[in-house]
């Protein structure tokens, strides 16, 4: 938690002073990241080579699976537009057409059949999910339109089903392609009151299919069907702590969610990746994949805890990944009201025994407030403030300090630039692993800034005074003043859980 108090350090007059630091000013704020190798006696002795990017809460050495599963491929989404199909395909698709206009039923997932091109969109899933055979994937449109009209789709929209599993499944964000990402977080069955009030009994388990149902199908209308648009969801499956298969109420529960969402809403998955997978997971999978197509498979991404963070960066930007996994999106009411999804972050993979700096040139008077993390802590992070007048002082913003895994993910700050010169935000790696470093920043105008009062490092406290020899009595009333203009943002009380901050 950044709760440091900022002071002031007076420069340290070398025997041969350095050349006065260049500050262009080009832009109002320019970044510079640099590299600097940590000296010898600051690395670990035993070396662990290529070792992969923490994730917050390692699991331990026993838990952790043995291998996981080779990715098979990228899998690459097809084009929705008619003029890119093969005469095959297109041929195909106009079969179908014909067949369709027999149904009485004209609509499906919110969209109606055969008025427009998102009507091509629907029916190519079909297709597809059954080879481009139009007969098999007529047959399975007309079961699935039976089964909706069944299952009463349409009235089960509507229908409130409480929010009890709202942490077990949910969207959070897009990935880097645009699709809107779904997280199934099986862990919260641990959770004995909420797993008996799932799976109790068939009645209990016919209302979580119904809930998981209503989830599916309220987020596939929020996609867009034209040719072009996103028309596929990216899942994300957390089985860290999940009910294992001698938990028979929930392998029967998810059996039967599976065969319905595989009959019923065919290619609608962008990829699927799997975290925290535990080793009976990955011999289940081991005995199904060979009675998998390539397609299937192609979409399938294993993570090992360790390599959660890292695995989900490779598609999904860290300002849309939820804390909990390594990213900086929060719930609404932890979050640093600065900042939101749309507010990108930078990443930097720090090497092994170096020191990163992030430099933020500054060349307009302004707030500026930013948030750091490093996946995994395990690293000392400082801040300070480098003005860039001659002889001025170094404002010591946040002291190095050896961040641990317990320690809040994200550390967020801010401080009044009244005087032109640069932010050095510094982290230093004297681990042998590898280490991902997020941060972004922003600047405001000199109004009043609020924060959320505690949750993810937010919070600050008074400056203290720098300590400074005795002076005469007018440099100390000069002294006071200069502190005064260059103290940045303090607090003046809490309210209602808000800090309420002002200039001063």
């Amino acid at each position: 938690m950044a709760d440091e108090n900022p002071t002031k350090s007076p420069p340290e007059t070398p025997v041969n002073p350095p050349e006065k630091p260049h500050f262009p000013a080009t832009e109002p704020i320019s970044v510079t990241e640099k590299e600097t190798p940590l000296d010898s006696s600051q690395i670990p002795q035993e070396e662990a080579q290529k070792e992969p990017i923490q994730q917050e809460n390692p699991t331990p050495e026993a838990e952790k699976p043995q291998k996981v599963p080779e990715s098979q491929g990228s899998f690459k989404e097809e084009s929705n537009r008619v003029t890119d199909l093969s005469d095959p395909e297109k041929k195909s698709l106009d079969e179908l057409k014909t067949h369709v206009q027999e149904l009485t039923e004209t609509q499906i997932y919110g969209v109606p059949l055969l008025v427009d091109e998102r009507s091509d969109v629907i029916l190519l899933k079909f297709l597809r999910a059954r080879d481009f055979k139009v007969k098999e994937a007529f047959l399975m449109l007309k079961n699935t339109l039976k089964w909706r009209e069944e299952f009463g789709i349409e009235s089960l929209v509507e229908e409130n089903l409480g929010d009890d599993l709202d942490k077990v499944v949910f969207s959070d964000g897009f990935d880097k392609d645009g699709h809107p990402v779904c997280y199934n977080v099986y862990g919260e069955f641990q959770n004995k009151e909420l797993y008996k009030k799932t799976f109790g009994d068939q009645e209990k388990r016919n209302k979580f299919l119904k809930w998981r149902i209503q989830f599916l199908e309220k987020s596939i209308r929020k996609l867009d069907f034209s040719p072009g648009g996103v028309n596929t969801i990216f899942q994300i499956s957390d089985l860290k702590n999940s009910p294992g298969p001698g938990k028979t109420e929930h392998r029967i529960a998810t059996k039967q969610a599976l065969q319905l969402l595989q009959d019923n809403y065919p290619e609608f998955v962008a990829k699927q990746v799997f975290i925290n997978v535990p080793w009976w997971y990955l011999a289940f999978y081991t005995m199904i994949s060979p009675f998998m197509t390539q397609r299937t498979k192609s979409k399938f991404v294993f993570a090992s805890p360790a390599r959660t963070a890292e695995t989900l960066f490779k598609y999904i930007a860290p300002e849309q990944v939820p804390i909990q996994y390594g990213g900086l999106s929060v719930d609404f009411c932890d979050c640093n009201p600065a900042f939101t999804n749309n507010d990108p972050a930078s990443e930097i993979t720090i090497k092994p025994a170096t020191k990163q700096t992030v430099e933020i040139l500054v060349n307009e008077k302004c707030t500026i407030i930013w948030e750091l993390r490093v996946v995994g802590w395990e690293v000392s992070y400082s801040a300070e403030y480098v003005p860039r007048t001659e002889g001025s002082y170094t404002v010591i913003i946040h002291k190095a300090k050896k961040m641990s895994p317990t320690d809040e993910p994200v550390i967020s700050n801010s401080f009044k630039i009244t005087e032109l010169g640069k932010l050095l935000l510094t982290v230093d790696n004297s681990t042998s692993k590898k280490k991902k470093l997020l941060y972004r920043f922003k600047s405001v105008n000199f109004l009043a800034v609020s924060y959320p009062f505690g949750g993810r490092g937010h919070g600050f406290r008074a400056r203290a005074p720098a300590k400074i020899p005795a002076l005469p009595f007018k440099a100390r009333i000069l002294n006071n003043i200069y502190a005064f203009l260059t103290s940045g943002v303090q607090p003046l009380f809490r309210k209602e859980g808000i800090m309420l901050a002002t200039i001063i």
